[in-house]
C-alpha cells in the first residue's frame, strides 16, 4: 500500500512543529525555480539567436515551449497527484526539471532546447501545483496557511520579477546556457532534502483516475493557451492557425467539464465552481495576472525602446516592483484577518487601478520618481489581490481536493498571463500603428513596415537615414506612448471591474472555532449561514485526542 508508518510520522510531526516551515521553505525554494525559469531566457533570446541561428518560428518555440506544456499539464499533474500522492509527484518533477536544465543548458541546435524546454514544462507542471496542494496539508490552521500563502505567492512574484535580472547579469557575464545550469546544483540539493522532509499527502478517492478526462483537459489548455498566444503576438484572429487552436481548445474544455459533471470518480469536482468564493477566487487570478503580464510586457518595450535601459537596467527599474509585492505578501495575513477576502480584493484591485492611472504621465522623457511610485504601488496592490484570491479559493475546497484546486489556480494564472499579453498587446498595436497611415516622405513599404512594432520602426529608420529616418523613428515613438496611455486606460478598466467581481466573496474571514483566527467565536459565525454549501473538513471541529495530521481532513490515517 501507498504510504508508510515512517511517512504517517513525518506528516504528523510537521502538522504539529515547528518543522511545516522548514517545509514551507523547501517549497518555496522550488516555487522560485519554476517562476525564475519563466521569464530568465527572456533577456538571453538575442544570445540564443546568434549562437544557435534558430528560424522565427523555432525563436518563438524556444520561449513558447516552457509556459504552454507547464500550462497544459498542470491539471493533469495536480489531479495526479491527489491520487498516488503529491509528494511522489513533486520528487518526480525535481528530477526532470534538474535532467531537462542540464539539456538546455548544453543545447547545440534549436531542436535540442526546444525539447529540453518542453521537458522543463513538464517538470514545472508536477512541481507547481503539488508545492501548493502540500502547503494546504502541511497548515491545516487556516491562519498560519494564510500566513504561508503570503510567503508563497511573493515567492512566485520574486521568480517572475527577478528572472530577467538575474538572466541578464548571467549573459553578460557567462554565455546563454548559463541561466539553465544554475538550476542543476539547486536541484541536487532539494531533491535528496524534499525526500527526506516533504511530507507525503493525497485525496481519499479510491476511484480509477480519469486518463481520458485529463487529456483532454492536457489538450484543450494547450489550444486554449497556445490561439491566445498567437493573438498576443500579433496573428490575425481569422487565421487557420489561431482560430483553430482556440476552437479545439474551446470543445475539449467544454467536454472535459460535461464529462466530470457524469463521471462518477472525476478529477475535478465541479461542485465547486458552484460556491461563489471559490468561482470568484478563480476569476480574480485571471484578471490580476491579466493586468500584471500585459503591463509589464509593455513597460519593458517603453523602457528599453523609449528611456534606452539596457535589459539589466530594465529588470533593476522593476524591482520596486518586487520589492512591493514581496512586502504585501509579508503583511497578507495580518491584512485578511482584519479586513477579510472582499476589502482585501477589491482594495487590491483599486490600489492596482490607481497605480495604472499614474502610469499615464509618462512621457517619452524619464520619470524615475513617477515610474518607482507607480511600480511601488501595481506590486503591492497585485499581489495583495492575488494573495487574497489564492487563500480564498484554497480554502474553499476540500482537503482531497487540494490538487486540483492548486491546479485550478495556477492554470488560471497562465490563461490571465497569456489572455494580457493577447488583449493589451492587441489594443496596443491597434492604438499604435494608425500613425503610419500616410507619412510625407516615407515609401509606403516603409510606412507598413514600422507600424508593427516600435522595435520594426527603428530599423527601418536606420535604413532610411535622412529626414525621412527621423519621420519614422519620432512618429513611432509618440505613437507608441499615445498607445501605451490608452492600453494602461483599459487596464485601469478592468481592474474596477475585478474590483465590482470581489463583491462576491465573503466579508470576513472564516475560520473552525477552534481556530478563531484571532477573533471571538461570534466574530467567526458573522457570516450568514449557507455562504459554503457544505463543510470543509479542515474547519470541522476536531477531539482533542486526534493528531494534527488526522485532523487535516483527508478521511484517512497520514500516508
Amino acid at each position: 500500500m501507498y504510504g508508510t508508518t515512517t511517512a504517517g510520522a513525518r506528516l504528523r510531526a510537521v502538522g504539529g512543529g515547528a518543522n511545516r516551515w522548514v517545509v514551507l521553505l523547501v517549497l518555496c525554494v522550488s516555487l522560485l525555480l519554476v517562476a525564475l525559469d519563466a521569464t530568465v531566457l527572456h533577456v538571453a533570446v538575442p544570445a540564443v539567436t546568434e549562437d544557435l541561428r534558430p528560424s522565427g518560428v523555432e525563436l518563438l518555440w524556444i520561449v513558447d515551449a516552457y509556459p504552454l506544456i507547464c500550462a497544459a499539464l498542470l491539471i493533469l499533474f495536480g489531479t495526479l497527484g491527489d491520487r498516488v500522492g503529491r509528494r511522489r509527484v513533486l520528487l518526480l518533477g525535481y528530477g526532470i526539471f534538474g535532467a531537462a536544465s542540464a539539456v538546455a543548458a548544453f543545447a547545440t541546435t534549436p531542436e535540442v532546447l526546444i525539447g529540453a524546454r518542453a521537458l522543463l514544462g513538464v517538470g514545472g507542471a508536477m512541481i507547481m501545483p503539488a508545492t501548493l496542494s502540500i502547503l494546504r496539508a502541511v497548515f491545516p490552521d487556516r491562519r498560519e496557511r494564510a500566513m504561508a500563502i503570503g510567503i508563497w505567492t511573493a515567492v512566485a512574484a520574486v521568480g517572475a520579477a527577478t528572472g530577467p535580472v538575474l538572466g541578464g547579469f548571467l549573459v553578460e557575464h557567462f554565455w546563454w546556457g548559463s541561466v539553465f545550469l544554475i538550476n542543476i546544483p539547486l536541484m541536487a540539493l532539494i531533491l535528496p532534502i524534499g525526500r527526506w522532509l516533504l511530507p507525503e499527502s493525497r485525496g481519499d478517492s479510491d476511484g480509477p483516475w480519469d486518463v481520458l478526462g485529463a487529456l483532454m483537459a492536457a489538450a484543450g489548455v494547450l489550444g486554449a493557451v497556445l490561439g491566445i498566444k498567437r493573438l498576443g503576438a500579433g496573428g490575425d484572429l481569422l487565421d487557420v492557425r489561431t482560430v483553430c487552436p482556440l476552437l479545439v481548445g474551446a470543445v475539449l474544455l467544454t467536454l472535459f467539464v460535461r464529462r466530470q459533471k457524469r463521471h462518477k470518480h472525476p478529477l475535478i469536482d465541479m461542485r465547486m465552481f458552484a460556491r461563489a468564493a471559490f468561482s470568484t477566487s478563480v476569476g480574480c487570478i485571471v484578471l490580476a495576472m491579466l493586468a500584471l503580464v500585459g503591463l509589464e510586457l509593455i513597460a519593458v518595450q517603453y523602457l528599453q525602446l523609449i528611456l534606452g535601459l539596457s535589459p539589466l537596467e530594465t529588470g533593476l527599474r522593476l524591482l520596486p516592483l518586487t520589492f512591493a509585492a514581496m512586502a504585501a505578501g509579508a503583511t497578507g495575513s495580518y491584512t485578511l484577518r482584519r479586513v477579510g477576502p472582499r476589502r482585501m480584493v477589491g482594495w487590491g484591485f483599486v490600489l492596482t487601478a490607481a497605480a495604472v492611472l499614474l502610469l499615464v504621465l509618462m512621457g517619452q522623457h524619464d520619470r524615475p520618481l513617477l515610474l518607482t511610485v507607480g511600480f511601488v504601488l501595481l506590486g503591492f496592490g497585485l499581489q495583495t489581490t492575488l494573495f487574497a484570491a489564492y487563500e480564498s479559493m484554497l480554502s474553499e475546497a476540500p482537503q482531497e481536493q487540494a490538487g486540483g484546486a492548486a491546479a485550478i489556480g495556477e492554470t488560471s494564472y497562465q490563461l490571465g498571463a497569456g489572455m494580457g499579453i493577447a488583449l493589451l498587446g492587441s489594443i496596443m498595436n491597434a492604438a499604435y500603428a494608425p500613425a503610419f497611415g500616410s507619412l510625407a516622405g516615407v515609401p509606403g513599404s516603409a510606412s507598413a513596415a514600422a507600424s508593427h512594432s516600435l522595435g520594426e520602426a527603428y530599423q527601418v529608420s536606420d535604413r532610411l537615414g535622412g529626414s525621412a529616418g527621423e519621420i519614422v523613428r519620432s512618429t513611432a515613438r509618440h505613437s507608441f506612448v499615445h498607445g501605451l496611455h490608452v492600453t494602461l486606460l483599459v487596464s485601469a478598466g478592468l481592474l474596477l471591474l475585478g474590483a465590482l467581481a470581489a463583491l462576491k466573496l465573503p466579508r470576513v474571514m472564516e475560520c473552525a472555532a477552534v481556530e478563531k483566527c484571532g477573533k471571538t467565536e461570534k466574530t467567526g459565525k458573522a457570516e450568514k449561514a449557507g455562504t459554503y454549501p457544505r463543510p470543509r473538513r479542515s474547519e470541522v471541529s476536531i477531539p482533542a485526542s486526534r493528531t494534527p495530521a488526522e485532523a487535516t481532513g483527508s478521511g484517512r490515517a497520514a500516508h
